[in-house]
């Protein structure tokens, strides 16, 4: 028999549909999985193990629905700190093209932990450069020592700068093999069951990077699979008047011409998708990862999120590469899509129609949102029968006095705090605001030596 934990006095926070909070509540979790919830008044039962979250808030392990776990490697490089998307990119191709195995599996260990130290429980990774021998099981093999739930999107450039692309044509695959490899990854790491800790994404990169024919043909492939599929859209102008030049189309009329729209499908960023994508996308439950900060970071624009939500888009969150955001805080992430959908609707010139995103739905998007938008059934609430992937928030320091009216409002009004405790599958992976099985200053310190021999080499 599993043994049980219980996690007693916190202010737990659901987000179940009725969007229960419970004042001093308890969750009970046997082995992997959430046995029980209940009220202060509520009997738990007998348990192994009590842990006291007097003075938290509890609530179901945030879900990153996009990043580049390598670009930890890269973060704040001086010359591509004040460009836009695509200078940014030619400034870092040459960079990244020096990139090594092990530099992958120790990126990948550092922004885990980072995302782990934040409270996310589950996260897709975009990898879509595989220089020097670098391969989609460096990633894994990093993802079974952390604990972190993964979903591992097989990225792919195909299209390089001769061909009319973006980068440079050291850096691009042969689609046949780009194909193969997916394959071959889904058949090794693909696992569909509920509970997993590891699915693969079949993830062209970008429509400035790859071919119309590698997009239909992994779209059949997901299909064919069982799998998901995930790439960048409508990023920024220069994005969008790309897809117009060479695809005499919208990114939202690329995406659907190529069978990229669906409840298998998320895009990242959409930052310029017009009304009509934007009625397309929902009319198909295709999914958006929305990336605030990176958003901001390159001056890509704002992302019409509220709109996006009202026609049925399924949106989550993501922290986006760690050189275009520098962070992997999920709860900073939440904090910025707060603050930035209002701004986004100050244009609005009727005041009482504009529409404020709260503390609660910007969580709604780090979690449960995050959750549908991977496509994932057993995560993103807090529940019987769902993962115990749980995170808590001590709100008693100094970074939140004053803020005890409304706990949960304070996670996202409030400094973005690390976790307390993260706990993902049942196993309990920070506790007191320290990564647990992993020595936290020696992986920096070796991540640093690398991120040193890269700029170098």
């Amino acid at each position: 028999m599993p043994s049980t934990t219980l996690l007693r006095n916190a202010h737990v926070l659901t987000m179940d549909d009725a969007g229960t909070e419970l004042a001093g509540g308890w969750v009970r979790v046997r082995g992997a999985v959430i046995e029980a919830v209940g009220a202060a008044s509520d009997d738990p039962g007998p348990v192994d193990e009590s842990i006291d979250l007097a003075g938290h808030v509890l609530l179901p392990g945030l879900v990153n629905t996009h990043h580049h776990m390598y670009q930890t490697l890269t973060r704040v490089i001086s010359g591509a700190q004040d460009a836009s998307l695509f200078g940014w990119l030619k400034a870092l191709y040459p960079i990244w093209a020096r990139l090594t195995p092990e530099m992958i599996r120790v990126s990948t260990r550092t922004a885990m932990a980072e995302l782990l130290l934040s409270g996310c429980t589950t996260s897709s990774d975009h990898l879509y450069l595989f220089p020097n021998g670098s391969s989609l099981d460096d990633q894994f093999e990093a993802a079974a020592d952390m604990g972190l739930r993964f979903h591992a999107a097989r990225g792919a450039m195909s299209v390089g700068e001769s061909k009319g692309g973006l980068p440079p044509d050291s850096l691009v695959e042969d689609e046949a093999e780009i194909l193969r490899d997916t394959q071959a990854k889904i058949e090794r790491w693909h696992d569909a069951s509920r509970f997993s800790m590891r699915r693969v994404v079949v993830a062209p990169c970008s429509p400035f990077s790859v071919s119309t024919d590698l997009m239909r043909e992994s779209a059949l492939l997901a299909r064919a699979t069982g799998t998901t599929l995930h790439t960048h859209l409508a990023e920024n102008d220069s994005d969008v008047a790309y897809s117009r030049s060479v695809f005499g189309c919208t990114p939202a009329e690329y995406a659907e011409d190529l069978g990229w729209t669906g409840p298998d499908v998320w895009h990242a960023h959409c930052v310029k998708l017009d009304e009509a994508g934007i009625a397309r996308f929902g009319r198909t439950r295709t999914g958006v990862a929305h990336c605030p900060c990176s958003n901001m970071r390159l001056g890509s624009g704002i992302a019409p999120v509220t709109r996006m939500r009202a026609a049925g888009i399924r949106v989550g969150l993501g922290v986006d590469g760690s050189a275009s955001n520098d962070s992997s805080h999920m709860l900073a992430e939440a904090r910025q899509a707060m603050l930035l959908s209002r701004v986004g609707t100050a244009s609005e010139p009727d005041v009482e129609k504009r529409h404020f995103m709260t503390a609660r739905e910007a969580l709604a998007l780090a979690t449960r949102g995050g959750a549908k938008t991977l496509g994932r059934d057993d995560i993103g609430v807090i529940a019987p029968g769902f993962a115990a992937d749980l995170a808590a928030f001590d709100l008693r320091g100094v970074d939140h006095a004053g803020a005890q009216s409304d706990p949960v409002a304070a996670l996202v009004f409030c400094t973005p705090s690390r976790a307390a405790l993260t706990m993902v599958n049942g196993r309990q992976l920070v506790r007191d605001g320290r990564l647990l099985g992993s020595d936290e200053r020696g992986l920096a310190e070796v991540h640093n030596r690398l991120a040193r021999e890269l700029l170098v080499s």
